[in-house]
């Protein structure tokens, strides 16, 4: 235990809010301080008034008096000393009335400064009390709507957004530990009956082998794309200009096989379109859109990609075909390991992290994208990014 715990467990709680870091207690001395300043300054006020009053008044009497000169000047002299001690009695009733009228602004400003930040003391037991275990719990300050209220309504918003956020991890942690799981186990009934089987030829041992190996490939590009994820997740560190039309052509020309095999039409409509980010995470979104307008295609389907300039935003749009999407469930194709249909299975390498990374990388590059139903079924995917002028591209 430290110095500084001891020491606050050996001073009573009570004493404690007379520390001056407390809040209360400096308001306290700051209303009783401005009350002093301005008492003073009232009765020195006071004062001179007095002061200037019994000097005229003195002076007066001695040219109006009708009396000879000595018995004038004791007259003049017992209502001097008279008027002295008139001052004298104003002054200490003065000061004395202060320093009481202090101790009592003090007393009135320590109660008047604990019902002031009452709501504060609220909040501050409210968020000690909230825990990653009862996230959803919430301060639900009530009052005027003023600047406590607000301050309140500002953290119970900043705790749904970390229990959503939460939420999201725990699913994501507990889908990558059932996806990652899935093949170990796989693997491991491989290798037990292979083992245990006692006429097992080469031949069978290296099916075995050739099993495992896919096996492994697929994990490997899950870790792959949850390593991506990640990695965008976290923002970006260096910018450059990038040109998103030849980053298409590129990436058609990679899922150009699949598509042929599936007669699958990819049709580009594409002008001119800049950006500033990263390239890499670029390429990446677009070969995550592409391929998952291929893969999640129909035989036979066809898939639109458009590149365009609107305002300031370049816009990227892909379309596919493939089976009609509920709106109700467009929103969770983005979260990870959601698929939305029976062929985004992990046994053909597909494991619902496509739109969870093409989110990812595009909030890091300060862009939006949305999805909605595609008439005649399928998915259209807009993404929206600051664009970058054609000048400053380089070639």
């Amino acid at each position: 235990m430290t110095t500084v715990a001891m020491r606050r467990r050996l001073i009573p709680r009570r004493w404690r809010r007379l520390s001056l870091r407390s809040a209360r207690l400096r308001l306290t001395l700051m209303y009783s301080g401005l009350f002093l300043l301005l008492g003073t300054a009232i009765v020195v006020v006071i004062f001179l008034v007095v002061q200037t009053g019994d000097a005229i008044a003195v002076s007066g009497s001695r040219a109006v008096s009708a009396v000879p000169d000595r018995a004038g000047s004791i007259v003049h002299n017992v209502v001097s000393q008279q008027h002295s001690a008139d001052v004298a009695r104003v002054l200490a009733v003065s000061w004395l009335t202060l320093v009481l009228a202090a101790g009592a602004s003090a007393v009135l400003g320590w109660f008047a400064a604990g019902r002031v930040l009452r709501p504060l003391r609220q909040m501050t037991a409210g968020a000690r009390a909230i825990t990653a275990g009862n996230l959803h719990e919430r301060l639900a300050l009530a009052g005027p709507d003023d600047e406590f209220k607000q301050l309140g309504d500002t953290v119970d918003d900043l705790l749904s957004r970390l229990e959503a956020s939460f939420a999201a991890q725990r699913r994501f942690v507990a889908n990558a530990a059932h996806e990652l799981r899935t093949p170990l186990t796989l693997e491991r009934t491989l290798l037990q009956v292979a083992l245990s089987d006692p006429n097992a030829s080469v031949a069978s041992f290296r099916a075995v082998c050739e099993e495992l190996l896919t096996s492994g490939r697929n994990q490997e590009r899950l870790l792959e794309a949850l390593l991506t994820l990640a990695t965008s997740e976290r923002g970006l560190e260096y910018r450059e200009p990038v040109d998103l039309v030849p980053l298409v052509h590129r990436e058609a020309e990679t899922v150009g096989a699949e598509s042929e095999q599936r007669q699958i039409e990819i049709t580009l409509e594409l002008a001119p379109a800049r950006v500033r980010g990263d390239r890499a995470m670029m390429e990446r979104l677009i070969a995550n859109l592409l391929d998952n307008a291929v893969r999640h295609n129909v035989e036979g389907g066809r898939v639109q990609v458009t590149t365009k300039v609107a305002g300031d935003r370049a816009v990227l749009r892909v379309v596919n075909g493939g089976e009609t999407i509920h709106p109700g469930d467009l929103e969770r194709l983005f979260e990870p390991f959601q698929r939305g249909g029976a062929q985004r299975t992990a046994a053909n390498g597909h494991y619902g992290l496509g739109l969870s990374i093409a989110r990812a990388i595009v909030l890091a590059h300060d862009g939006e994208i949305t999805a909605e139903p595609a008439p005649g079924g399928g998915l259209l995917v807009t993404v929206s990014l600051p664009s970058e002028p054609i000048a400053a591209v380089a070639v």
